[in-house]
């Protein structure tokens, strides 16, 4: 008699991945996962009760790695006038292959349906907004960030696709912008060429 095949949720995760891009979020299903990692389906149930748990898991999963990759890069942006906000630019430098867009298709379209996933992703949302306020110009840093997310949305949802230098030329001239804005309520420098 075989021995069932040893997996981890990590591994059964990784399969969920390859079921959402290949048949997206709608399809995802307990049996798909089974047979995408070639184990039964009650070893999947084990982990993950049912497929919005497997949803979940997978957006916490992107969210953790997300999180890393800012972590990771916090360091390198420690010089600059936001490093909160320099590091998500400099996370955006790296276009989505086809892999990332699809996960970010099926989380977004499954988000509209399951409001515990809407909650996850609210969620998310407001712990990166919270982490903008301890610079100077929150309220401008936000915009910003606002703009970032727009930019990577049109590519993630395949509205846009731009070259590296036109991407990285946008992400300079958010960068350029930041610097330049005041605080809504800061006094304006004065300009010493006025007359």
């Amino acid at each position: 008699m075989a021995r069932p095949k040893k997996v981890s949720s990590d591994q059964i995760l990784d399969a969920v991945e390859r079921v959402v891009v290949k048949l997206g979020a709608a399809r995802l299903s307990i049996d798909a996962v089974a047979k995408e990692a070639g184990i039964s389906k009650s070893r999947v149930v084990l982990d993950y009760k049912s497929k919005i748990a497997m949803l979940e898991a997978l957006i916490d999963r992107e969210l953790q790695q997300e999180s890393a990759r800012i972590e990771s890069l916090l360091e390198s942006c420690a010089d600059t006038p936001h490093p909160q906000l320099f590091a998500r630019l400099k996370l955006a430098e790296q276009a989505p292959d086809d892999t990332d867009r699809a996960v970010v298709m099926a989380i977004t379209s499954a988000t509209m349906s399951e409001s515990s996933l809407r909650r996850k992703m609210v969620d998310w949302v407001n712990q990166d907004l919270r982490s903008l306020d301890s610079c100077a110009k929150p309220e401008i840093a936000r915009m910003f960030f606002f703009a970032v997310i727009g930019f990577n949305c049109h590519e993630w949802f395949g509205m846009a696709k731009w070259s590296e230098q036109e991407r990285l030329s946008y992400l300079e001239l958010i960068r350029k912008m930041y610097v330049s804005c005041s605080e809504p309520g800061a006094p304006t420098p004065l300009n010493p060429h006025k007359g």
